[in-house]
């Protein structure tokens, strides 16, 4: 197969497994494209993207435009033979996709028409699903609604997180590009288009969404827990102030407490449960706000007068 010419768009370290996966099978990477840098923190420091950072570190050269709808001449002007994007960020015109010879791939982490949006990871653990994966589609117009012409399926355990199934899924994603690509240009490619009555839609994480719903029955309490660590990180109210989940596990303690009640057991200084609609969480990690994240043995020291104690 020749050697092409690839212009890659990413932005977050999930993106940058794609483009380790490129450079590494030896792809001309003429160009990056990321989103711009921003301030973070107190402190309001200047931090690059995580796929800059590596794109820097081979020496390509990096494009940032505050909107690429507006801004975009530079990157064709690197005459892409292939886009490859994942997770860059911003809708990209028609124009940039359509001017390398073979078009633009995108690097989706969901089995599609399953999960199209910016947090499949998440959602695919909130949602309950057992299996998830990456899916290497064509770019359109349309969010996530192109042809996909190969899938990579990943197993999500009962124990896993968005961290955990995140790490998995950038190996998947790596793999699956670099398979994709030698068919695309060696015209061995075959594209399906997508069931529009089995889209489900995977949007950003709300505000909303980061406060466990304890209305719900204990499995769905723990798989919107999973899904929210490491970030955002879902909270529930303790005291009136917030108490941040960092860490879960199954428990087959019971209690006649009401839902939502953090309690612990006579005899038992580590453990800190959860009770919720049908059974109960152990708590393993937690954070109180305006705290550091502690784990639960430590929680108890410093607050175990306001912690219900079970017999």
């Amino acid at each position: 197969m020749k050697n092409i010419r690839i212009v890659f768009m990413g932005t977050p370290e999930f993106a940058c497994s794609i483009l380790k996966s490129l450079v590494d099978a030896k792809y001309d990477v003429v160009g990056v494209v990321s989103q711009p840098d921003k301030r973070v923190g107190r402190k309001q420091i200047i931090q690059e993207t995580p796929v800059k950072k590596l794109a820097l570190s081979y020496g390509i050269q990096v494009f940032q435009p505050l909107k690429i709808k507006d801004d975009y001449q530079e990157i064709l002007d690197t005459k892409p033979d292939l886009i490859v994007t994942c997770a860059y960020g911003q809708f990209i015109p028609e124009v940039v996709l359509q001017a390398p010879t073979y078009g633009a791939l995108n690097v989706h982490a969901s089995l599609l028409p399953k999960l199209r949006g910016g947090a499949p990871i998440h959602k695919a653990i909130i949602y309950g699903e057992k299996e998830t994966g990456v899916s290497i589609m064509r770019m359109v117009k349309k969010m996530d609604a192109g042809d996909y012409m190969l899938q990579e399926k990943v197993a999500i355990t009962d124990e896993d997180t968005a961290g955990s199934l995140h790490d998995k899924l950038m190996i998947a994603g790596a793999k699956a590009i670099t398979e994709a690509i030698p068919l695309l240009v060696d015209g061995k490619a075959i594209f399906t288009p997508q069931d529009e009555s089995k889209a489900t839609f995977a949007y950003n994480i709300s505000k909303e969404e980061e406060i466990i719903d304890l209305s719900k029955p204990v499995d769905e309490v723990y798989n919107q827990i999973r899904g929210l660590i490491p970030w955002p990180v879902g909270y529930i109210m303790f005291c009136e102030r917030k108490l941040k989940i960092h860490g879960v596990a199954r428990t087959t303690v019971e209690t006649n407490e009401p839902v939502g009640t953090v309690f612990r057991k006579q005899g038992d200084k580590k453990g800190l449960y959860l009770s919720c609609l049908g059974g109960c969480l152990q708590l393993t990690k937690v954070q109180l706000e305006g705290k550091k994240a502690c784990s639960c043995a430590e929680f108890i020291n410093g607050n175990g007068d306001r912690i219900v104690l079970c017999r």
